[in-house]
Formats: structure tokens, sequence, C-alpha cells
């Protein structure tokens, strides 16, 4: 079942089939969070994407080794090697122990990513449980001769790494244009140049976080974990390495950088990033004010929300955008979203009470057919869940009678929606899930039912008209009454 995958190539800027290097294995590294804080939109976004990814590799016959690593240690203020430590800065304002901090916001990511029915990856490493790896790697940088040592911190030598190799290759960007929007050196700095990175950070006493080195105390930089963590667990060459956009520019430059000075390769064959979110227009960040965390999403607890949305809309809206797009929340896309996703989800739940015909004018297979070709044309997610639309529009046709089914064609349609909707897109029915409301609604349908066989039309139409007002829509058919949201 291996399909024929274009996926949007970072360093080529174009599409190319998918091939493995382990065919049908796929090793996929994702940036996982810093867990210092809780998790912000902008995460939840790349990591429902990968989920869809990794889902859809899945459903296509791939052995997938998904690693996501937690960083908990080396992420400094500054992507200069500045500043305080992240998880110390938080554990002093809370006054807790570093790992206290990491357990907290890991357990509120983790619940987060539950709530959104994101699957766990094969494998999730931590920073501070792969110190010993992220130090036998600089060993071999500093062998090769692209790392140096001032004073017990080790720099990377970003100038002679470039003599030799493409240092930016990602971004397509010019050496000249980066130094030259770095900052001079000034007598303080130890490093040589300025492009340099630290992969290991001499301590201070006071530092909460260090450990033992061949160069004394001290700590991880922030990029070295990522080439150690996916070195080991998916060799020095792989398939996939995602992440947010904003990490190309710098920590997947310097990903590229040390693997290729390690190892003399590569470490990835594709690079995936996701775009920006903007609120209204403007890009979303906690200095403008308009950012806000999925918790305020879902309670809608902040000034420029009107209401909260469900985590299942949350993730249909995310899934209406290609993960390359840029995307923006305003309340009336997520008002769209939540009809949208309402809608379908009602079609779904007619399923079960669809009745096939011994002939039938409703067919599958080119439904199913453009799915799978918008998924391996870079999973783009929009496109097949406009067919799921049409799928949906099918439903109710059936089950209004204007149309008729098969029994082959039935099972078809079936499995298309378990395929895409819950295998692939990882939805999940909320209002079917919530059995109490089901069971109330069932027992309301039924008093109506009585009322109008007892010719009770006021009774019958104030029930109608009562759920109505409280956003609950009946629909009556020859099968019999079912209700849905408004």
């Amino acid at each position: 079942m291996i399909q024929d995958l274009q996926l949007y190539n970072t360093l080529t800027r174009k599409k190319e089939v998918f091939e493995p290097l382990n065919a049908p294995h796929v090793g996929m590294y994702v940036c996982g969070p810093t867990v210092y804080s809780d998790v912000h939109l902008g995460n939840c976004r790349t990591f429902i994407s990968f989920d869809l990814i990794f889902r859809y590799l899945k459903y296509s016959g791939y052995k997938v080794r998904y690693v996501r690593n937690i960083t908990d240690a080396g992420h400094l203020e500054g992507d200069r090697d500045e500043g305080d430590d992240k998880f110390a800065k938080r554990a002093k304002l809370e006054q807790l122990e570093p790992m206290e901090i990491v357990q907290k916001y890991t357990l509120g990511f983790h619940e987060v990513l539950r709530m959104f029915n994101t699957l766990p990856p094969s494998i999730e490493p931590t920073a501070t449980g792969h110190i010993i790896e992220q130090i036998e790697m600089i060993k071999k940088i500093i062998a090769n001769g692209y790392g140096y040592e001032i004073d017990g911190t080790i720099y990377f030598d970003v100038e002679k790494y470039s003599k030799e190799y493409n240092y930016t290759i990602l971004t397509n960007r010019k050496l000249e244009d980066l130094l030259e929007n770095t900052r001079e050196l000034s007598g303080q700095d130890d490093k040589r140049g300025r492009l340099d990175f630290a992969l290991w950070i001499k301590a201070k006493p006071e530092t909460l976080m260090q450990w033992q080195s061949p160069w004394g105390m001290g700590f991880p930089g922030w990029h070295i974990e990522c080439s150690a963590m996916s070195a080991k667990y998916l060799g020095n060459e792989f398939d996939i390495h995602g992440g947010g956009m904003d990490l190309a520019a710098t920590h997947h430059t310097n990903e590229i950088a040390q693997s290729e000075a390690c190892s003399s390769h590569q470490p990835a064959k594709y690079w995936m990033h996701t775009n920006m979110l903007t609120v209204n227009g403007t890009r979303m960040s906690k200095s403008a004010g308009n950012g806000f965390l999925p918790g305020e999403l879902f309670t809608g607890d902040h000034p420029l929300l009107r209401k909260g949305y469900s985590p299942m809309t949350v993730k249909f809206f995310m899934l209406q955008a290609h993960y390359r797009s840029t995307l923006d929340f305003s309340n009336d896309a997520l008002d769209a979203s939540e009809k949208g996703f309402r809608r379908l989800m009602n079609a779904v739940a007619l399923l079960p009470k669809l009745v096939a015909s011994a002939d039938g004018d409703v067919f599958i297979d080119p439904i199913r057919e453009k799915c799978l070709n918008a998924m391996n044309d870079d999973f783009n997610s929009p496109v097949a869940i406009a067919e799921l639309f049409e799928a949906a529009r099918m439903i109710n046709t059936i089950y209004d009678g204007t149309t008729k089914i098969t029994a082959e064609e039935l099972e078809k349609l079936k499995t298309l929606i378990n395929d895409f909707v819950f295998e692939i897109f990882g939805l999940k029915d909320e209002e079917s899930s919530n059995l109490e409301l089901n069971e109330i609604l069932e027992m309301v349908i039924d008093l109506r039912k009585q009322a109008k066989e007892n010719k009770d039309y006021a009774t019958s139409d104030s029930i109608r008209l009562g759920l109505q007002n409280i956003g609950i829509q009946l629909k009556d058919s020859k099968e019999g009454t079912t209700w849905s949201k408004v």
C-alpha cells in the first residue's frame, strides 16, 4: 500500500517524490517544546501538522519511527548564547527545582496534545537524558577541526565550516548578509567569529543545571541536543526533519552544520516547516498582546475572543490550512470552522442509519482517489477536507432518500469516513461522546414523538422550538428524528 508521496523539500525549493532511505521504514525527527512555560498555539499547530504526517505515513504502509524531543536544558534567552537559562530562571521565579519545572510543563504539554487527540511519538527523548551523547558529538566535532575551546566553553567554527560546506543551504541566504546583520564582536566576547555558536557552555558557580565534561562543569548549547538525539535514534542520515519555520534560520541551520561537521553527512533529506500564526492579519506574539494559550482558546477567556472553541474545532480549523501556509485566527474564521466541523460530524452520525438499495447512483472511489491525491501532494489536508464535505453531502442526500447507494458503495463510504476523519485526521465526535446529553435528548425526542402520536401538536412544537432556542436542531425523516447543534 506504499504511496508515492510528493513532499516539499526545503533544501531544493521544489516537490520531490518521497524516497525513504530504508523503505518502507521512515525516520522522522521533530523539534519538540522547550518545557519552561505553557505550550503555545504555534507549538500546537506544528505538532498537529506532524501528527497528521505521522498518521498518513503509517496509513500508507510505512513503518515510522517518530522522534520528538523535549528541551529541558541549555536553552538560553538569546540565540547568541547569552542571557539566563530559561529553566533556571523559571525555577527561581516559582521557587522550584528546575526538574520540577520540567515535569510540570511536560505534563501540561502532553495534556494539551491529548485534548487535540494526537498520537504519542515513537520516542520522546530529553536533552538532560542525553548529556553523554552530546559530549561525545562535541568531541568528534573538535577532532574534525570545527570546534574550539575558550576557557571551558566550546564554540563551533562557522567560518571554517563555511569554506567546505554551504552553511546557509536551508535558508538560501548569503553568508555575507548574515555577517552584516550580526553585531561586531566586542572585546569581552570570547568566540572567534560573529556567527560562531556554543556547543558547550561553561557553568557559573550559581548555575542550577550543570554537568561534568572534559572541559569542566557546564551545560550543552541548545542546538547540539537535536543533532545528538536524532543521530542516536535515526542514524546520521534519516528522512524527515521538522519544526516551526522560526527554527530554520538559526536552530536548524546550526543542526545541519553540527551534523555535517561530525559525520560528513547532512542529517535529513527533507526539511519540513510549519508556517506562522497570525491574529486578524497580525503576527501572533505575547509582546503584541494578541497571543493566547490553548486553554484560553477553549474557554474563550481572552479579550480577543467572543467565546470558547472546542479542541476538535480548533484542530479542524488548523487542518483546513496547509501546514506551509500562514494561519490567521479570527472569531469569524473559528465560527466558520465550528459550523463546518459540526456539519461534517452530523453527517458522520447519520452513517449507521443509512439503508442500502439494490441499485444506486452514488460512487465513492472518485472521492477516495481525490483525497489520496491531495494527501500525496505534500499532505494537502484542506483539499482532502473539501472532498470529505462532498462525502457529507452524499450522506445527507442518501439519508433524505434523494439518492441511493448500494451495499458495496455504502461499505466504501463508511471506510472512507473512518480512514480519513478518524484515522488520518485524528478527529473525534465531541457531541457523541457526551453520553449524558445524548440520553437526555433521546428522552425529549421520545416525549415529542408521543405528543405527536396523541395529536398534541402544541406540545410537540413547543419542544422543538424550545430546543431550537438553546441551539439544538431537530430533523424529522421517515427513519426517525435526529438532532444536531446549530
